[in-house]
């Protein structure tokens, strides 16, 4: 079997950077490697370096086999790019086949990632961007096996756009009311040092808190991210709201004002970066303040924010 004949298959990377990323146009080094268990006759060792997304989900139908037979598919597919090269390949003075013995191979390869705007690195509930190294080991009267290794793409946005280090502010308000009673207003003004963040990044959230109401109030802060799927032709799409992290600060207590505090929010290192510039995939994130008030509707403010992976610094402060 194929399987016993080459064993400890592996391909290693040269490591550009600290998160073992790829961008556009950078160049990929790295060498592949196996183990022959017998002499083993080669017809070429090929590679494949490929870039697509896709997404599907279902509507209608339900349970049981007729529900299903009128369940409605919705399915994109892009490709990015699809390139081919060749790490071995005999020519026909040989015979058309290189004899390995038995051992370990190591056969070093070289490959560029084209120039483009391509989105980085995504696994969703209803959609992927994918980014993948295959090599392939041609043998004479067998099937060619195929080795896959995924790439950590990113989209390496400019972070020099002065929106991105700017902070960010908002405010709202609201009375509570109880049959022909109305309470005093409670209120909140936040903000947020900028609008770029890292994955493992901590945001420092600014509150000002009043609450001239007869009930406690509790902030509470969130980061949500927003997926959104697209067919094609944008007829139809799937949206998934996903709560990341979250934090509840301390109760803001009744008939109390100018309430100064400051929340901690941990951006997780697993969440993926935004992306905007995919047709068929949008994500989104966003901060959200809150005030929770029992037997109400909460206060919220909401912050739109963007997850890269270059450090963005806030903007300093302007004294007159």
């Amino acid at each position: 079997m194929f399987q016993q004949t080459i064993k400890n298959f592996n391909i290693n990377f040269n490591v550009l950077n600290e998160t073992n990323s790829f961008s556009s146009g950078d160049l990929i080094t790295g060498h592949v490697s196996f183990d022959l268990t017998k002499e083993t006759k080669i017809t070429s060792i090929s590679m494949a370096l490929t870039g697509r997304a896709n997404v599907h989900w279902s509507t209608g139908g339900g349970g049981g086999r007729r529900r299903r037979r009128h369940r409605k598919h919705h399915t994109a597919k892009l490709d990015f790019f699809n390139f081919k090269s060749v790490i071995l390949q005999e020519n026909s003075d040989t015979g058309g086949t290189a004899i390995l013995q038995p051992g370990r191979h190591l056969f070093p390869f070289t490959c560029q990632l084209p120039q483009g705007d391509f989105p980085s690195t995504f696994r969703g509930v209803f959609g992927q961007i994918l980014y993948s190294l295959t090599v392939s080991i041609h043998r004479p009267w067998h099937m060619a096996k195929d080795f896959v290794t995924e790439l950590n793409f990113v989209n390496r946005i400019n972070t020099n756009q002065p929106e991105l280090h700017a902070p960010l502010s908002g405010s709202n308000s609201m009375t509570l009311c109880c049959l022909w009673c109305a309470s005093g207003p409670i209120t909140m003004t936040v903000s947020v040092e900028k609008k770029a963040f890292m994955p493992g990044e901590t945001v420092k959230i600014i509150c000002q808190f009043s609450n001239a109401s007869s009930r406690t109030a509790t902030p509470k802060v969130a980061l949500q991210q927003k997926q959104i799927c697209y067919t094609i032709n944008k007829m139809s799409k799937r949206m998934v709201m996903k709560n990341l992290a979250s934090v509840t600060g301390e109760p803001v207590s009744a008939h109390t004002s100018d309430v100064h505090t400051a929340i901690m929010l941990a951006i997780p290192t697993f969440a993926p970066l935004t992306i905007s510039n995919c047709i068929i995939i949008d994500v989104d994130y966003f901060i959200e303040v809150s005030l929770s008030v029992r037997a109400s509707s909460d206060l919220t403010v909401l912050f739109p924010i963007i997850l890269c992976d270059t450090p963005v610094n806030a903007q300093p402060p302007l004294y007159l």
